[in-house]
């Protein structure tokens, strides 16, 4: 295994102690592996390119990104390049769920977004910043220079989980208000809220409404890997972080019906979020980074 792999893997990252490092080694682990994929050629080229329309100027087609994809794009103004990046992250109790004592999914989604702040920074990109809870806890308006990289990481760094439950919806509509220029929301959550299970109604009309604003929105659904694969045996007693309830279970006799309503609830997100054009990335903590910030990419390149 590569340098660049391992600097992907959440466990090796958990044990890095700065965030810059943490999210330098997975930005570089992450460009260095697209030279070995179908992506090559766009790993600083993405915010300078989109694909070829019929209309277009033949003469404004990047020949050189063409031999290398075979695929007409065409080079963009600066004008069409920027865009202003927002990561709104989930900073409610049940996201600081960690059964083994790993990395909690508030630990991986501030890697994750240090590591987005990073890469639109080195793309010359505002970014900005939100924490939510029950209400909005912090607000950092987007910026491009590099001081703001610092910034952001400082305020990742203070974030903690909060000892209440998720209000998502309203969170996301309040954003929504505060967001004045059309840009890309990055939404880090378990999508945990009372009776989520029992429909996703009201996130996915706050999602929607930034699409009818006019952003682009990716949902980066993280689930910690035990919540995602259900690894238990005999009996256990489950704590719902959110209201502090307690239900002692056979793992044997509910795995099958709780793996069922994980994926019910993703399928309904990954639904939903098709029909709205949202990009849906399910997560789980164990999953190597490489596939969200791909999922970052492929949204640029479809603006």
């Amino acid at each position: 295994m590569s340098n660049a792999e391992t600097y992907l893997k959440p466990e090796v990252i958990r044990q890095v102690a700065r965030l810059d490092l943490k999210a330098k080694f997975i930005v570089e682990g992450f460009l260095a592996g697209l030279h070995a994929s179908p992506f090559h050629g766009f790993s600083v080229e993405f915010s300078e390119h989109r694909k070829y329309s019929p209309g277009d100027d033949i003469r404004d087609i990047d020949w050189n990104v063409y031999a290398k994809t075979d695929r007409f794009y065409i080079k963009k103004f600066q004008a069409e390049t920027n865009l202003d990046g927002f990561l709104a992250i989930d900073v409610s109790n049940s996201m600081g769920m960690t059964p083994h004592g790993e990395m909690t999914k508030l630990d991986y989604a501030i890697c994750l977004a240090a590591s987005l702040g990073y890469l639109m920074i080195r793309q010359q990109d505002p970014v900005g910043l939100f924490a939510f809870s029950d209400r909005i806890r912090l607000s950092l308006p987007p910026k491009s220079r590099r001081s703001q990289l610092a910034n952001i990481l400082t305020a990742l760094e203070s974030l903690k989980p909060e000892k209440v439950a998720s209000n998502i919806a309203a969170c996301l509509h309040r954003i929504a208000e505060m967001v004045k220029h059309r840009g890309l929301i990055m939404i880090f959550s378990d999508l945990m809220y009372p009776d989520a299970l029992a429909g996703a109604d009201p996130v996915i009309e706050a999602l929607r409404r930034f699409r009818y604003r006019g952003h682009d929105v990716i949902v980066f659904h993280i689930l910690d890997q035990a919540e995602a694969l259900f690894p238990f045996d005999g009996l256990l007693e489950l704590e719902d972080n959110e209201t502090d309830a307690k239900l002692v279970v056979d793992a044997a006799g509910i795995r099958a019906d709780y793996l069922e309503a994980v994926a019910t609830l993703r399928n309904h997100y990954a639904v939903e979020c098709g029909q709205s054009r949202i990009d849906y990335v399910p997560l789980h903590t164990g999953m190597p980074f490489d596939k969200a910030l791909l999922s970052y990419l492929i949204s640029r390149r479809g603006r």
